[in-house]
């Protein structure tokens, strides 16, 4: 394998410092949101940020990941009445009482009406193996990678301008077989994107502090 110097631009400790304080600015105003408008999107977005997503570290550079990007219609409808199912499901019979009572501050329930009306849902997969000429070649370090890409695709489209949610219906096979992936690939993260309606609202949420989620040694 062939090596190349990296190449870092030189900052100086305060251009450092405004800099970091400027992205904080900028992210902590991304917030999960679950109305939608229909209004289009130009796709070159979308495809952006997946390539920036694909930018992610990797265990051993495997890259186990696939997106696909969903924008027909029909399909975005299959995929709103599967999850509806499955979602239905969880709430009424497989939830724990104690994982309703945290739900309830959302006051979200088994309908996913923004999985139509969003103009694009993001499927991540993960692939625990690659299949080479239908031989297996195990990847590693799947979920943390995965997990990786996942959150650069989530800052990318907030960095663009546009509204995510991150839906995660139990189980989710139902989106391997609607869109026809191979058997090393299964769904992990199913993300509508698009502008929030004018009417979206977001429950006011307190963020831990600094002290509480690190510490210093």
């Amino acid at each position: 394998m062939a090596f190349q110097k990296i190449i870092y631009n030189t900052l100086t400790e305060s251009e450092m410092v405004e800099k970091s304080l400027l992205f904080l600015d900028e992210i902590i105003l991304r917030r999960t949101v679950r109305d939608f408008s229909n209004k289009p999107v130009p796709l070159k977005i979308i495809m952006n940020a997946v390539k920036a997503a694909a930018s992610a570290p990797s265990g051993a550079n495997k890259q186990p990941w696939h997106f696909v990007i969903v924008k027909d219609s029909a399909v975005k409808k299959e995929i709103r009445f599967a999850a509806e199912k499955e979602e239905k499901e969880f709430y009424e019979h497989r939830a724990p009482d104690t994982w309703l009572e945290d739900l309830n501050q959302f006051e979200t329930d088994w309908h996913k009406p923004f999985l139509e009306i969003a103009p694009y849902l993001i499927v991540v997969f993960k692939k625990n193996y690659d299949l080479d000429e239908q031989v297996k070649r195990k990847n590693y370090y799947v979920n943390e990678s995965v997990g990786i890409a996942s959150g650069f695709l989530l800052v990318a489209l907030h960095n663009a301008g546009l509204a995510t949610l991150t839906h995660t219906p139990s189980p989710m096979g139902f989106l391997e077989k609607i869109l026809d992936r191979p058997e090393n690939e299964k769904a992990v993260l199913l993300i509508p994107v698009g502008y929030p309606a004018e009417d979206a609202t977001v429950p006011d949420l307190k963020k831990k502090s600094f002290e509480e989620i690190s510490t210093i040694i």
